[in-house]
């Protein structure tokens, strides 16, 4: 099938005024008559709960932390772009959809790059006004500072932490409106399946993670803003309950995958100490404007990095792309990486590692300078390694980080089924085959804040609120076959808990589907899946039982989850026969080993629809027309 993701026609500058005149509203007396459900509360699902709460709609939010505020968001760390132009360096929104639609590697609909670039600069008048605490400069103006893949520094920061404070100035907002009683928060529920009827999204499944109890929730729509699946490399700078669950169930229902191939390994992150690690640690792209990233020149070298000097020092990056120099892309950054260790220049142990220098800048700007910018980078560093950055360069090395692939939406957010919407990570939509710095903050703020309230207005303005509810027998029957996964999860009784077995499936996901691909390891990789989820179903161990608090149980669900995904995963890879942004063939790189595109061939989103777990999933298309931002091979040279 070919899809349409209803784009708006017409100059792109006008698309999203336009398109936003010729929806249908909802009055502000019927907005009190429908109920939405909205799963996750980080940016995306946070600003889009309080913002639709204050309109009026009666929300229902549901979150597995213990409160809405531990949503991942929290953990971004070096800030979210907008192209305010404040530094008067030449920035414009036209140059942010450039910026965003090339570091895509042209993998991404023009439409909705334009709208999020034209939004950008709302996102940061709207945290101002929330109080959230942007760097400012010695004038008391908002400081910006430079990420990948820009030529222009459109970053605004609070130090190292900006995820956390936006996620505060969301959460406040969400924390007034259910004070107001528009929402209503359910935290420690996990959403385990989608409740659909006669095709349409009618509501939610969910396990009460404190009780055991499973729950039925009924809405007029259903939003996912549920995250990424970077998870199933197992190691990953996500938190540890980051999953594909929800995603997945709602794909089980009937909604596409896109893109599954499409995962961002982050440049740079705490290389692996050993094999006792469960998550992996995110130095954020921010310490790429002042660090320096080298290897030494000679194979194995074992001198400490302070002693090498520097005509036996190779700062790769700033050799092979001198025009952006250390802020590459992160796809480029993290290839060239593995490339220098792959050489035998790696440092640290089993030298999988290169060095981020900060000697220059510090000499350059001072200590206190490079304290006051990254000071809590550094002491988490610190804690974690027992190693000073501000004496010795850091150690990093790449992890997986993000997942630009997500469930099919069109132009409004919407899923192909009805009344499902999903935002920020867990959709598709913008960042095409590589997402740039600091745009994942931007995309969940813009769908949540600024998209959202206008496109499901459309919809629920063509449909009568409260029709289905949860008596209806979908729901029971939904309730049924949660309750009896829990209990065939249980019932196994093998030798093997989740995390062994996860772990087993994150080394065959990154040795197979991991930086480089191949068709012979990826031909591997589902060769051993469907072996791996075998052995799960026959010899898992889960402790406990299901009416209890079972952190056990939870995680063996999103396991199972992630090995059929895996599977859809590394068949979308094998498929997209090129390269593009994180997606690397190795059989479709150029003589100096940067990627090559396939446009005659792959110039579109594959959504992929589930036909069951071992079956072939069917494969429908969605062609990438490109007419502002002219398709042309990407350098960064």
């Amino acid at each position: 099938m070919i899809l349409d993701g209803k784009c708006p026609t017409g100059p792109i500058q006008q698309s999203w005024d336009k398109h936003r005149q010729e929806m249908k509203l909802v009055n502000p007396a019927n907005k009190r008559k429908f109920k939405i459900l909205m799963v996750g509360t980080g940016l995306a699902g946070g600003a889009g709960a309080a913002t639709l709460g204050e309109l009026g709609y009666n929300v229902e939010a549901f979150c597995y932390q213990d409160s809405a505020r531990r949503a991942h968001s929290i953990a971004a760390q070096g800030g979210i772009n907008a192209a305010k132009n404040y530094p008067n360096d030449g920035d414009s929104i036209y140059r942010l959809f450039y910026d965003t639609v090339k570091g895509g590697d042209f993998r991404a609909r023009e439409a909705d790059v334009w709208r999020l670039a034209q939004v950008s600069n709302n996102i940061i008048d709207q945290c101002v006004a929330q109080g959230v605490p942007f760097a400012r400069d010695y004038a008391g103006y908002l400081d910006n500072r430079s990420f990948g893949g820009a030529q222009v520094s459109r970053t605004f920061y609070a130090r190292g932490q900006t995820g956390q404070q936006l996620l505060l100035g969301a959460y406040s907002a969400l924390a007034r409106q259910a004070k107001a009683g528009s929402v209503k928060i359910h935290a420690r529920r996990e959403m385990l399946d989608l409740v659909v009827v006669d095709g349409v999204a009618r509501g939610i499944t969910c396990r009460n993670l404190i009780t055991g109890e499973i729950e039925s929730h009924w809405g007029d729509a259903v939003v996912l803003a549920t995250g990424g699946y970077v998870n199933v490399f197992y190691l990953s700078t996500n938190a540890m309950g980051c999953s594909v669950t929800a995603a997945w169930k709602a794909a089980k229902k009937g909604a596409y995958f896109a893109n599954p191939c499409y995962t961002q390994i982050h440049p740079t992150c705490i290389p692996q100490s050993g094999e006792h690690q469960s998550k992996l640690t995110l130095m954020s792209e921010s310490l790429r404007n002042d660090g320096r990233i080298w290897v030494p020149k000679k194979e194995g070298e074992k001198r400490h990095p302070n002693e090498i000097p520097e005509e036996e020092r190779d700062y790769y990056l700033e050799r092979k792309y001198p025009s952006f120099g250390n802020l590459a892309p992160r796809d480029i950054a993290s290839r060239a990486a593995k490339e220098a260790c792959d050489d035998k220049r790696g440092i640290g142990p089993g030298g999988r590692g290169v060095y981020l220098d900060y000697a220059a800048s510090i000499k350059r700007l001072g200590e206190n300078t490079i304290r006051e910018r990254y000071g809590n980078l550094f002491e988490m560093y610190e804690k974690i390694t027992d190693e000073n950055a501000y004496k010795e360069p850091m150690r990093i090395y790449p992890a997986p980080h993000y997942s630009m692939g997500g469930l099919w939406v069109d132009y409004n957010c919407m899923s192909n089924v009805p009344g499902l919407f999903v935002l920020g990570e867990a959709n598709f939509s913008v960042h095409g085959a590589n997402r740039l710095g600091a745009s994942a903050l931007m995309q969940g703020l813009a769908d949540g804040y600024f998209v959202i309230p206008y496109t499901i207005a459309h919809y629920l303005a063509q449909i009568t609120p409260g029709k289905i509810k949860d008596d209806h027998p979908a729901f029971k029957e939904s309730k049924a076959a949660v309750e009896n996964e829990t209990k065939k999860l249980l019932s196994i009784n093998g030798k093997k808990t989740p995390a062994e077995l996860h772990r087993e499936l994150g080394k065959i996901m990154w040795n197979n589907v991991g930086m480089a691909r191949s068709e012979q390891s990826l031909k591997e990789a589902l060769k051993q899946i469907p072996e791996l989820r075998e052995q799960f179903w026959k010899n898992l161990k889960v402790a406990g039982s299901g009416a209890e608090f079972n952190q056990q149980l939870e995680n063996a669900g999103r396991l199972a989850d992630f090995l059929e995904f895996a599977e859809l995963f590394a068949k979308d890879a094998l498929h997209r026969d090129e390269s593009c942004g994180g997606h690397f063939r190795v059989e479709h790189q150029t003589e100096d080993g940067e990627a090559m595109r396939d446009d005659e061939n792959f110039c579109y989103a594959a959504a992929w629809e589930f036909k069951g777990a071992d079956k072939e999933p069917e494969l429908h298309k969605e062609p990438l027309k490109f007419e502002n931002v002219h398709l042309a091979v990407r350098s960064y040279k």
